[in-house]
């Protein structure tokens, strides 16, 4: 702001102006703003806190906005799910660090790919090393990597697979966002419930007393919330379940969802 320097970047801090490309989920109808300030401008909304966090000005329509389409094609979803003698879906595993959610989606795999079930395992850690490398643990990388997740598990769905993803996933907002890239039926949220005290005994990676050293900053529980689910599909009491019983639980659920065959 004070030297209108033009460089390069991912983030815009407090007062920064930049210059980017928006996308969004559905057409909207708009002006250059030189031509009208009122249908030319735009402000952005935080949907956590509802504060307002930036102004724009539109300068013009992308050419390619209007020049892409979805292609056709004619083996689908339904043929896909047919031939694999299943419904796809996603399994969305929720939960604290330590609360179980990668043993419980890995054992779930291993007992849906003995009924000859085709699936595939999406954890947080592993993702990480991959797909979303470039991200951090902010708020904004936390948001940013499940929603880079939703969209590869929505390919999955689309490939006829049981998709099971062992995130923390820790706002609503965000496993809402997921649900709402699926069809009917296909997003079932599985709330790993373990209480903060319980995760921090476990604690197999000594995360939390590294957090607590203040060593780990933004850590989900310590300085960083959790939000969990209202209504989740299915709600795991891990404290009270062996890991046997709660995938025994997950693949019972299937069963009455019509996801795999009795």
């Amino acid at each position: 702001m004070n030297t209108l320097e033009h460089v390069a970047a991912k983030t815009l801090e407090l007062n920064a102006i930049g210059v980017c490309n928006l996308s969004l989920d559905r057409p909207i109808a708009f002006d250059a703003y030189q031509a009208n300030r009122d249908t030319g401008g735009f402000i952005l909304i935080d949907r956590l806190s509802n504060n307002t966090v930036g102004a724009g000005l539109l300068h013009f329509a992308l050419r390619r906005a209007h020049n892409i389409h979805l292609q056709h094609v004619d083996v689908d979803k339904a043929a896909r799910s047919a031939q694999k003698q299943q419904k796809s879906c996603v399994l969305w595993f929720t939960g604290l660090s330590g609360a179980g959610k990668s043993s419980i989606a890995n054992l779930v795999e291993k007992k849906l790919h003995a009924l000859g079930h085709h699936t595939y395992l999406l954890d947080g850690d592993n993702v990480r090393h991959g797909l979303n490398k470039d991200l951090g643990f902010t708020d904004a990388d936390r948001v940013e990597n499940i929603r880079r997740v939703a969209e590869v598990a929505k390919l999955m769905v689309d490939a006829g697979l049981i998709v099971l993803t062992a995130f923390i996933s820790p706002f609503k907002s965000e496993r809402r966002m997921a649900r709402s890239l699926m069809g009917e039926d296909e997003f079932i949220e599985i709330f790993v419930d373990t209480p903060l005290e319980v995760a921090e005994q476990r604690d197999v990676k000594g995360l939390y007393k590294k957090a607590r050293r203040g060593e780990l900053k933004n850590f989900t529980g310590i300085d960083s919330p959790y939000e969990a689910p209202e209504s989740p599909e299915l709600r795991l009491a891990t404290p009270q379940l062996s890991l046997d019983a709660a995938a025994d639980a997950v693949i019972a659920t299937l069963r009455l969802r019509g996801v795999i065959a009795d």
